[in-house]
């Protein structure tokens, strides 16, 4: 594979992050536009008592201004909260807890030496009550850039593919991977959100809002209407749904490959890496993280995201390469 930088691979990210940044609110404001032109479809007499449906650009356009400030104001603090309260989010999906250097002072030297190799600060440590393997690194600046591992991780490996492990987690922060990962978190859970809360309403109006056997033809049209407007949300909240989860694309499968190469370059231990990833492997945990978003930070996707139907679909878009071809990859240093 080609040789990218560190600063190259900073600079890349950092321009997927304001990418990224400008696309989701375009398909967030694209689905209100589509919805609001629906809205406003008008029936336009053919003659010989036919109508057909027309659009009315001038009335879909006043509601859209209408609506913006609205939709701005709302993903904008949405975004905003999420970001900077991050770090507590994947510390309550994940159930980590910090770290005591008297707790554990071989993870603390050996983090301690690989930041001093490469002259990066000191990140927070983290460490996850479960024994199965697992590690990844969170965090958008110096204040919350940590490392995670479980016990399981601690307990299993040896010093060199421990160091190794967190060379790659170093990597992914050096590299800005982190911030990357946290700002197409933030906006997938937006468009996860406004999906279940379409299908919730319709569910409502099904159980709810169906009416008695009383109802007027006009109160049964209307329910009609009522449930034709929820179909269409849910089906245009699934589409900006699923163009989110195209834009793991942008958050490239080389940014493993690439912080695999920076942990080896760190441990000065290519095969010890590859050796913690077969280990991490054939028992990769956190089996009470049922997030698919958070389980895109660890260092090896969790079994319970590699056996459903949903997850052959993400497997589609995966940001993660095969641990076979990452192991080989290491194996040819």
């Amino acid at each position: 594979m080609k040789y990218v930088g560190i600063h190259t691979q900073q600079v890349q990210n950092n321009l997927k992050s304001i990418l990224l940044l400008i696309l989701f609110p375009c398909i967030i404001l694209a689905i209100v536009y589509v919805f609001l032109a629906f809205l406003n479809l008008q029936q336009v007499p053919d003659g010989y008592q036919s109508t057909h449906l027309e659009f009315d650009a001038v009335a879909t356009g006043e509601a859209f201004v209408m609506t913006l400030p609205w939709v701005v104001g709302i993903v904008g603090i949405w975004f905003l909260i999420s970001y900077f309260t991050n770090a507590s989010m994947v510390r309550q999906a994940t159930g980590a807890r910090p770290l005591e250097r008297r707790e554990n002072p071989r993870v603390y030297n050996i983090v301690e030496n690989l930041t001093m190799t490469c002259g990066m600060p000191m990140p927070k440590i983290n460490v996850i009550d479960d024994p199965q393997l697992n590690a990844f690194a969170s965090g958008i600046d110096e204040k919350s850039y940590t490392v995670t591992v479980t016990t399981g991780i601690l307990g299993r490996l040896n010093d060199d593919e421990l160091a190794g492990v967190i060379g790659h987690e170093l990597t992914h922060i050096r590299n800005r991977d982190t911030r990357l990962l946290i700002v197409s978190i933030i906006f997938v859970g937006i468009m996860s959100t406004a999906l279940s809360l379409a299908v919730r309403m319709l569910w409502n109006t099904f159980i709810y809002g169906g009416g008695s056997r009383r109802s007027s033809r006009s109160d049964g049209k209307q329910g009609g209407s009522v449930i034709a407007v929820i179909l269409v949300a849910i089906v245009l909240a699934a589409i900006g749904y699923f163009f989110t989860l195209l834009t793991r694309f942008a958050i490239s499968r080389k940014r493993e490959y690439m912080a695999d190469a920076g942990g080896a370059e760190l441990c000065g231990n290519p095969l010890a890496l590859a050796s913690a990833l077969r280990k991490i492997s054939n028992d990769p945990g956190l089996g009470n993280v049922d997030r698919e978003d958070v389980a895109q930070l660890f260092i090896v996707k969790p079994v319970a995201f590699k056996s459903e139907f949903t997850n052959m679909m993400s497997r589609l878009f995966s940001t993660h390469p095969s641990t076979e071809s990452r192991i080989a990859y290491l194996e040819q240093f």
